[in-house]
């Protein structure tokens, strides 16, 4: 019989107060969003000093229902150098391998002290994956873990020597999991060809998405199309632009060219590319080619007050490689739920294309062509003054609510505690 209360053990690094990333997100609302679908989740993270970043408003929505741990954790880069070397072991997997003897210990207390059913756990911090198998295998709890876009490829890490640690985990990580989440199709059948052992059933989509709780206010539906006659048009991208990963010089060489040719001036265009992450790099790229004009870059906002920025914004850009064709940048889902015109500089065949062409509301060219973005810029700026340009369908864009995905979530820890439980009946049945 499954329990009234079930609970759960989330091995979680990114959670606030951790400020520095959107993939906090993903684990904070799984954690408020559970307790609705009968789950109680027990959060073991680390303490906040391992967090170079910290916001102390971050946990301030996040319900009663659920328990936050932290375990000793240091930043081998910023608490273990010595003349800013640190020792190579101390690294590996990365910076926070120091925090897993103490989550291990303390996640073994509560396990059994809370009789919890399940553990999840969820990466991008390997290390975390790590402590996740560490208690599946001495508890022989069932474990699920959350992937997300994939821990290794062929390039990915760099360093061979923590390539060879990342694939070592993971590769435990999936001979322990009853369940394993991917965020995008892609991802999944990456990883069912990677492993072919590996079950089609026990892998499951659930991608990221937007939270009702950041657009608490704004008016619902579309937003205002007035009409743009005259004044300038101003594009938003929000985030880090990796120079290998997010390249920009094709976007940047075609509005040089545009700018040359009379289409578009200062007076009429402007691109804010607001936490770029690499401003030095990209100030001098933008004064050699001449339109350090109509691309601004600006700093990091608050969470919030980025969402209010984005909604002042005529459109929204993005920027993605077909090195990252399997993966959907978490900051798409917050452009739809904003229904605002999106330039999508994405390879077509990308999951992030299929995603946007299902929804609705982008121009969609190649990243890397110079000559597709030329073509398909002037359209979409003029659509976009005359507030004519295609929005979101917000009724497709409500499929990708944190709560919704919560529930998804749930569904999936639940149907595994039921075969759990049903296993140990028939053990039991034959002992």
């Amino acid at each position: 019989m499954v329990p009234q209360v079930k609970k759960v053990l989330f091995v979680a690094f990114h959670f606030p107060p951790y400020s520095g990333g959107s993939g906090v997100h993903r684990a904070f609302r799984f954690a408020c969003y559970l307790p609705e679908n009968g789950w109680r989740p027990y959060v073991l993270t680390a303490h906040e000093r391992a967090y170079e970043k910290v916001d102390p408003a971050g946990l301030a929505v996040l319900g009663g229902d659920a328990c936050v741990i932290r375990a000793f954790a240091l930043d081998a880069q910023r608490h273990m150098a010595f003349r800013g070397r640190y020792l190579r072991w101390s690294a590996l997997p990365d910076r926070w391998v120091n925090w897993a003897a103490a989550a291990v210990a303390v996640g073994l207390v509560k396990l059994y002290k809370e009789k919890i059913d399940l553990i999840l756990v969820t990466f991008p911090i390997a290390t975390a994956v790590l402590i996740g198998v560490i208690l599946h295998r001495l508890t022989r709890k069932p474990l699920v873990v959350d992937f997300r876009d994939s821990m290794t490829e062929d390039e990915y890490p760099r360093e061979a020597k923590t390539r060879a640690v990342y694939k070592w985990i993971e590769r435990s990580a999936v001979e322990s999991g009853s369940r394993f989440i991917f965020t995008t199709p892609s991802a999944r059948r990456m990883y069912l060809n990677r492993y072919p052992g590996l079950a089609g059933d026990k892998c499951i989509v659930i991608p990221n998405g937007y939270d009702d709780h950041d657009f608490a206010g704004a008016a619902p539906g579309h937003p205002s199309r007035q009409r743009r006659a005259e004044g300038r048009v101003r594009l938003v991208h929000a985030g880090v632009i990796y120079p290998e990963d997010r390249d920009p010089r094709a976007f940047f060489g075609a509005l040089r060219r545009l700018k040359e040719d009379g289409v578009i001036d200062a007076a009429s265009l402007a691109v804010d590319l607001r936490a770029s992450g690499f401003e030095s790099y990209y100030s001098e790229l933008l004064k050699a080619l001449g339109i350090d004009d109509l691309v601004h870059l600006l700093p990091a906002l608050p969470h919030r007050d980025a969402l209010e920025d984005m909604r002042a914004a005529d459109g929204l850009l993005l920027l993605q490689a077909a090195s990252c064709n399997h993966q959907i940048p978490a900051k798409v889902y917050e452009y739809l739920r904003l229904g605002k015109p999106i330039l999508a500089l994405t390879p077509g065949k990308s999951d992030t294309a299929a995603l946007l062409t299902e929804v609705g509301g982008a121009t969609i060219a190649e990243l890397s062509d110079e000559d597709s973005i030329l073509e398909a810029m002037p359209a979409f700026i003029e659509s976009v003054r005359r507030g004519a340009h295609p929005l979101p369908n917000l009724q497709e864009v409500q499929r990708y609510s944190r709560r919704r995905q919560a529930a998804d979530l749930a569904h999936c820890l639940d149907q595994l505690l039921e075969c759990s439980i049903e296993h140990r009946r028939t053990l039991y049945e034959e002992l």
